[in-house]
């Protein structure tokens, strides 16, 4: 199931991702196409204990030494002086300021007596010569303060062909990739904030006792419906459990409560998909009907009507809901506050005349449109 629903905010949240793995490999085509290319050469050093000690004792005790890693990693800080750099500088016919550009690391190899020296900069001739500079340097300089054991060069620097930076299509690749992590991680971030969001949200557009839309919210609705379309046609309708009114005074509001959710689950039944169904005040709903004329909304009443006298025995009293309908169709670039009116009005004809409980207001009728003409 966790695996189901991070899918399904990956599948809501594709564009996210999509924008974020593009913004990344942009990102790296730019620095790419900015940075300046890096070069790095490396030569390769050996130490092994001198041929004047020969074979007896003293050349056991070198390779002692030697195993001991001390005169190794001695070396490797030599190399990486700076006392061997301003030599290596110096030899070369160099200003000291070129050194700013370049850096050099001198390590031991794992488990043997080999240095390895890499220089990286951005001229490839330049790197490739301070590197070996600097190791003619340290030669030198060892071979005047320690001479049981011989520095030489196993692996001279060559001048790479390749900068080691930037290296466009391995950083594009890093980058799809990143792009795709990050993204898919800020769309599982985003659809948890805005689902605690959207609830909150939703909070303030429902009807805490039935569910429904609220009236603030439909009339928002209603504004939307018109502005969308101002040549559209739909349909409003305001049921009244007239009744209802009656017994406010005198049942709990947990009964209340239960009888409107009674009568809330049979309006969700009669109505199609795209009605939407609200709370217009203690004793009504509100319905909005897009796409719908006053004729049709006449016949769609008439069949909620016939379907609302449930099943009330579970109260232990009897319930008479006594419902009326007044609605109103949108027509003639009416505001939404003229279109709630005039449904307001079909209702308070339908109260008058209790023979006919559904009146509905219409242009193209100077008459009420009720449930009998139909």
């Amino acid at each position: 199931m966790e695996i189901k629903l991070y899918l399904k905010m990956l599948q809501r949240g594709w564009w996210l991702v999509a924008l974020t793995t593009l913004i990344a490999m942009i990102t790296s085509l730019v620095i790419s196409y900015l940075t300046t290319s890096l070069y790095q050469a490396t030569a390769r050093f050996i130490i092994t204990p001198n041929a004047s000690v020969g074979l007896g004792p003293a050349l056991v005790d070198s390779l002692d030494t030697l195993e001991n890693r001390t005169i190794v990693t001695t070396y490797a800080e030599i190399m990486n002086s700076r006392r061997i750099t301003t030599d290596a500088l110096t030899a070369l016919q160099l200003p000291s300021s070129v050194w700013i550009d370049y850096i050099s690391l001198a390590v031991v190899l794992p488990d043997t007596s080999i240095l390895e020296l890499s220089v990286t900069g951005p001229d490839p001739v330049i790197a490739t010569n301070l590197a070996n500079s600097i190791g003619i340097e340290t030669i030198n300089f060892t071979e005047r303060i320690n001479q049981a054991y011989d520095l030489n060069f196993l692996d001279t620097a060559v001048i790479p062909d390749d900068p080691i930076s930037p290296q466009p299509l391995r950083d594009l690749a890093l980058a799809l990739a990143l792009g795709l992590v990050g993204g898919a991680i800020l769309a599982i971030l985003s659809e948890q904030i805005r689902i605690p969001l959207e609830a909150y949200r939703q909070r303030f557009r429902m009807d805490r006792v039935t569910g429904l839309y609220n009236r603030k919210f439909i009339l928002r609705l209603i504004e939307e419906e018109i502005a969308k379309d101002r040549n559209s046609v739909f349909s409003i309708g305001i049921l009244e459990l007239h009744h209802l009114n009656d017994l406010l005074i005198t049942i709990s509001n947990a009964t209340l409560q239960r009888i409107l959710m009674r009568v809330t689950n049979t309006l969700r039944k009669e109505f199609r998909g795209n009605d939407i169904l609200g709370r217009w005040n203690d004793i009504s709903f509100i319905i909005v009907m897009p796409s719908t004329s006053a004729d049709s909304a006449s016949r769609i009443f008439e069949r909620v009507l016939q379907s609302l006298p449930v099943d009330m025995e579970e109260f232990g009293f009897d319930v008479v809901l006594e419902p009326h309908i007044g609605g109103a169709e949108y027509s003639n670039n009416i505001t939404p506050q003229e279109l709630v009116e005039k449904a307001e009005s079909a209702l308070e004809e339908a109260r008058r005349e209790t023979t006919r409980p559904i009146h509905i207001w219409s242009i193209r009728s100077p008459f009420w449109i009720d449930s009998n003409s139909t």
